[in-house]
């Protein structure tokens, strides 16, 4: 595993910001009128967002899309990996959908669930809290761009247990 940077190149989020930057985040999306019919959480990073924008925006139909690209610090996975709960593509069909994650840093993982959800949904459009400069998707709704590594206040300190379960491998 790569060793993160150090703290003068990271982006510190804590929990009194993190309730400051969904506020914004939120202001967006209703500034725009954008009004989705569901926010699609992708797991893990996402789920705090999605559910933080569900009450600012006052929708209540979440879902999760649990898939990831990352193995550990700077270190990605060839493909994204989906792991359950699976999203069955029927919950979809003729939404607006507002897609929310933490952060789109290579964009592959939000490009990911755009091909997913692009054949069934009316609308989609993304939420993130930071946007790195070099992801290939440029999101709707950016609360900060940087180029620095981020510690959220969900993933700073080390898990409590070991990892567990598996998943599907999704093609390229």
């Amino acid at each position: 595993m790569a060793t993160p940077p150090p703290e003068s190149e990271r982006e510190i989020l804590d929990w009194a910001t993190y309730g400051v930057a969904i506020r914004e985040l939120a202001g967006q999306v209703a500034d725009d009128g954008f009004r989705p019919d569901m926010i699609l959480a992708i797991a893990r990073g996402g789920l705090f967002a999605a559910g933080s924008l569900g009450y600012a925006l006052s929708v209540k139909n979440l879902y999760v899309m649990n898939l990831e690209f990352y193995a550990g610090v700077d270190e990605r996975l060839d493909m994204p990996v989906m792991l359950p709960p699976y999203m069955d593509k029927v919950d979809l069909t003729g939404a607006r959908v507002l897609v929310a994650d933490d952060v789109a840093d290579t964009g592959h993982t939000l490009k990911a669930v755009h091909e997913f959800c692009q054949d069934v949904v009316a609308e989609s459009r993304t939420a993130v809290l930071y946007e790195k400069p070099h992801s290939l998707v440029k999101c709707d709704y950016v609360w900060k761009r940087t180029g620095r590594w981020i510690n959220f206040p969900w993933s700073t300190e080390p898990p409590l247990a070991a990892p567990g379960g598996g998943g599907i491998v999704l093609d390229a």
